[in-house]
């Protein structure tokens, strides 16, 4: 599988984000993906793609305070121009650096507001994501992520998924499918990739309990690869866990799998 990635965000946190590059080419990675890239000018991160021969596969849409236990920007109306001005950001820096796709994350319900209002929000913010985005030929995407380990994040489950999907009728918006988050919410991976795999935009994975590298828990991901590997999927699957040790002793699952 040519689209096998590294998320440097959350892999090599060993040294700084600006060494990584060199260690994803070193572990056999010819893609990347990074969370929030913004810490970085646009010229550092083309110069390590050049250098390294890489690309950056995935991007988020700055989340505002979500990463620090805030509820985000994309479901709440007060915040529709912080999140355009995010989102805005986000699309100088694929354009640049000839990111394929962008994330934006849901973000969590504030105890005040009603679940049906930053739904209704963040179906409009997806909307303008998706068409901005499409314009420039950058696919949008959207992440399910389990409430255990973010409370109140509105988007957890497939169903409610495909509630965005419809509601937001823009053909290029598909689902961001990680295996990690999907196995907290008790999913089926493998009947559920089968089932939305041509929804589906961009994979990631870890495995549960613990959200480590593969094997390191109970997700199949003999089963799991094996099916990707001959279904018609054809984006990215990315490495996107904590490692359970040294980041460059974590890649017992590469050689496996991906030989």
């Amino acid at each position: 599988m040519n689209h096998l990635a590294v998320n440097i965000s959350m892999i090599f946190t060993e040294v700084p984000l600006i060494e990584r590059f060199a260690l994803a080419k070193k572990h056999g990675f010819r893609h990347v993906e990074i969370q929030f890239p913004y810490v970085l000018s646009i010229s550092d991160i083309q110069k390590q793609l050049d250098e390294n021969e890489l690309s950056l596969c995935l991007i988020n849409v700055p989340t505002g305070d979500l990463m620090q236990g805030g509820c985000g920007l994309a479901s709440i109306l007060e915040k529709a121009t912080e999140f355009r001005l995010a989102l805005e950001q986000a699309i100088d820096y694929a354009k640049a650096l000839q990111v394929p796709s962008v994330n934006i994350l849901a973000g969590k319900q504030p105890t005040h507001l009603e679940y049906s209002t930053c739904f209704e929000t963040l179906v409009k913010n997806l909307r303008l994501a998706s068409v901005m985005l499409s314009e420039h030929d950058i696919q949008p995407v959207f992440e399910m992520i389990n409430g255990k380990d973010m409370p109140n994040f509105l988007i957890q489950t497939i169903e409610q998924a495909h509630q965005v999907l419809n509601a937001v009728q823009h053909p290029a918006l598909k689902m961001q499918f990680d295996c990690y988050h999907m196995q907290m919410m008790d999913e089926n991976i493998l009947q559920a990739l089968h089932k939305n795999i041509h929804q589906i935009g961009h994979i990631q994975f870890a495995d549960c309990i613990g959200r480590h590298e593969p094997d390191t828990g109970s997700i199949p991901f003999a089963e799991i690869f094996s099916w990707l590997k001959q279904s018609s999927y054809t984006g990215f699957i990315a490495a996107e866990y904590k490692p359970s040790e040294h980041s460059e002793n974590s890649f017992v699952w590469k050689s496996k799998y991906f030989p």
